[in-house]
């Protein structure tokens, strides 16, 4: 078996002397292409209140008979966007990624310019299948990106190029919540937000179809020095390997990174979903205040990233850490952080409107260690099939957000809360702290940095040799 485990199986390698590669486009690609999905994703999660508004605007269409609706929509997206992923890593892997990330990007940005036409046209309904449509489209993202990420990025710049990227995802909602809140607030109304994000989204899609690539080899101006950089840095993947399903779904570190991407999941679009509601029937802030102040936990989210993971990067390659006891240590972080937080919230009144967004900001911000804990361990534990694996445990880990907004209804429900009651949000944040908290701790037992046997044949591992690492240090 080839492990990253060990220390002695890495060795430094000199970055190309040009500070900017071709590599660093692919980079910022990937990152806008983050700031981009998650805008068009959680844009909805502010606009819905504007549409659902009793006092809009002058001029602006509003919709207060959808208010009872409003988590079902907010779901919506989910509904579809677990049904990809599995295929998605799939295809990614089998024919290359940038077809398909085009074309969802694309299809993505199109049902955005949709919505406030269904939904004029057909009600809830032609909003709600226009979320399905993106969430389908989606699911495409992050396998695409994975499979992107394990042909360009070695393994010890691999937690600061993977946060930087992935990073890009809170950015998006940091810049879209302000932007919905402005157009939310003026007689432009919340429908220009969407036709907005999908006149950008085209942009973009022109731009990876010029610029994108599906891996170095296909660089007609890559210099040798930085293409060998590259390769030096990742073994060589095999070609169409068969999925080795039975083994994936018996390993323990698979199923560490499944369950901790559940539970984190559910915690993330908890507080992604909710928080614009917590803040304007709890906290009672207008919906221009809202969206500024439901953007800075995100803030704080990608600033902390910038931070993290050149740390992460800094303990694998100077051998202080292993890859595994890293990925622990940031997941620990990321998890543990917002559940005591949240815990701590229960016991705060909402007339302490200061001290709860500070908490909020705390809870969401740290948990971006995730993204150098176990978001990145599959490409760690399987580079060959790092896309499907992302897929299986990212369609897994995304009932959670069909789940968490559903569930708070039912809490409405069985309690017989209304949205202004703060005993709802007692019971919401502390049902995402004992997710986050008991996934996390799983994650820590059974979770691994080393490559599973089962990620090459038997006798394609055993022809490498022991001191050839599956990724070197590099930037």
């Amino acid at each position: 078996m080839v492990e990253v485990e060990k220390f002695d199986t890495v060795e430094k390698i000199k970055p190309p002397k040009a500070l900017l590669g071709k590599r660093h486009v692919q980079y910022l690609l990937l990152f806008s292409v983050m700031v981009l999905a998650y805008g068009l994703r959680n844009i909805l999660n502010l606009a819905v209140l504007a549409m659902v508004a009793d006092d809009p605007p002058e001029g602006v269409v509003t919709y207060p008979h959808w208010a009872d609706q409003k988590n079902v929509i907010l779901s919506s997206f989910f509904w579809g966007y677990v049904l990809t992923q599995i295929p998605a890593g799939q295809m990614a892997e089998r024919h290359g990624p940038k077809v398909f990330l085009s074309a969802a990007m694309a299809l993505c940005s199109f049902a955005s310019i949709l919505i406030p036409l269904l939904g004029a046209q057909l009600g809830v309904a032609g909003v709600i299948a226009c979320r399905i449509v993106q969430g389908l489209t989606q699911g495409f993202v992050f396998p695409s990106i994975h499979h992107l990420i394990s042909a360009w990025v070695p393994l010890s710049s691999r937690a600061k190029i993977a946060g930087f990227v992935y990073a890009g995802g809170p950015l998006g909602t940091v810049l879209v919540m302000p932007i919905a809140g402005h157009f939310s607030g003026s007689t432009m109304g919340w429908p220009t937000v969407f036709y907005l994000l999908g006149g950008v989204g085209f942009l973009w899609t022109a731009f990876f179809m010029i610029f994108g690539l599906d891996s170095p080899h296909l660089h007609k101006t890559i210099t040798k020095e930085e293409l060998n950089f590259i390769v030096d840095g990742i073994k060589p993947k095999q070609k169409k390997l068969p999925t080795p399903w039975k083994q994936i779904l018996t390993s323990k570190p698979f199923w560490a990174i499944l369950i901790c991407h559940f539970g984190d999941l559910w915690g993330f679009w908890t507080l992604l979903t909710e928080i614009p509601t917590y803040m304007d029937k709890i906290l009672k802030f207008d919906i221009k205040s809202n969206s500024a102040l439901s953007a800075v936990p995100y803030l704080a989210y990608w600033l902390l990233n910038l931070v993290m993971s050149p740390i992460a990067d800094y303990l694998i390659s100077n051998k202080i850490t292993t890859v595994g006891a890293s990925r622990k240590i940031f997941n620990s972080i990321g998890v543990f952080v917002p559940a005591i937080t949240l815990f701590v919230l229960c016991f705060i009144g909402s007339e302490y409107r200061a001290l709860t967004v500070f908490l909020l900001v705390i809870a969401v911000g740290f948990n971006t260690a995730i993204l150098i804990g176990f978001h990145v361990n599959h490409i760690d534990i399987a580079p060959n099939h790092s896309g499907t694996l992302m897929g299986i445990t990212n369609a897994i880990g995304n009932v959670a957000a069909i789940l968490a907004p559903l569930a708070v209804d039912v809490f409405k429900a069985v309690g017989d809360y209304k949205e202004t009651d703060k005993q709802l949000w007692n019971v919401v944040f502390l049902t995402a702290a004992v997710l986050f908290s008991t996934t996390g701790l799983f994650y820590n037992f059974a979770a691994s940095g080393e490559v599973q046997p089962w990620n090459s044949p038997a006798d394609d591992v055993e022809s490498i040799p022991e001191k050839e690492p599956m990724y070197r240090n590099g930037r």
